[in-house]
């Protein structure tokens, strides 16, 4: 690999990473590109099937598909994904649900009762925060539910190939709201059904979405050892 001796370590990589909301527009060249999805590659997979299908898209075809993204939700047409979610957090769930979105609007200054600034920063979803390039996953009929599996090993594979390089990233359910328009754009057929989009590129650091962080639960209130 051309910048494999630049790269972060696998622990550096893990602690590194993070959700970014705010790009600069210029690209990753082409070889680290190759280079950080050759690496996640090698993600396991049950019975070695590998049933990702990842479409990178950049240059005219994003800039097309942001203008698409950006008008569907702009004009309120309902969502239509390919894998629904009623999203009905309860308990720690919820709270560590508040506490992540608190942290984002406290980061960006929008207030709860501001349902203006609140579309607006929805809408940047769609508009894949400026990034220069996303990847889409797509799983072919007839997978379900064990190969989604599989691409969330291959998707975290991803992110921490780009972060060792200076890459940044954010996974984003919400770039699965629309499948029928990004099928349309990359010429895909139904049985092509998305799980959700990463926007990837170099952090803008004047982005106030950037400023958020969020934690994570301690050790003791997650894994159970059993001797």
């Amino acid at each position: 690999m051309t910048d494999t001796i630049n790269a972060m370590s696998f622990d550096e990589s893990i602690r590194n990473r993070r959700s970014v909301r705010g790009f600069l527009s210029n690209e990753v060249p082409d070889s680290t590109l190759k280079d950080v999805f050759q690496l996640a590659q090698l993600t396991p997979s049950n019975c070695n099937v590998q049933p990702w299908l990842p479409h990178v898209v950049s240059g005219q075809t994003i800039s097309r598909l942001r203008e698409a993204l950006i008008k569907a939700a702009s004009n309120g047409i309902p969502p239509d994904s390919d894998w629904p979610s009623d999203g009905k957090f309860t308990g720690i769930y919820r709270q560590r649900q508040v506490d992540a979105a608190v942290k984002l609007y406290d980061a960006m200054g929008i207030e709860r009762t501001n349902l203006v600034g609140r579309q607006a920063a929805y809408i940047r979803n769609q508009a894949f925060f400026d990034a220069p390039h996303a990847v889409f996953i797509f799983l072919e009929q007839p997978f379900d539910t064990r190969e989604a599996a599989d691409i969330g090993m291959y998707a975290q594979s991803l992110m921490l190939a780009m972060t060792s390089r200076g890459i940044a990233s954010c996974a984003q359910g919400a770039l699965g709201l629309y499948p029928n328009i990004i099928r349309e754009h990359l010429d895909l057929s139904s049985d092509h059904r998305l799980l959700f989009g990463i926007s990837f590129g170099y952090e803008d650091p004047k982005v106030a979405a950037n400023l958020a962080r969020v934690g994570r639960a301690d050790l003791s209130q997650v894994v159970q050892f059993h001797r």
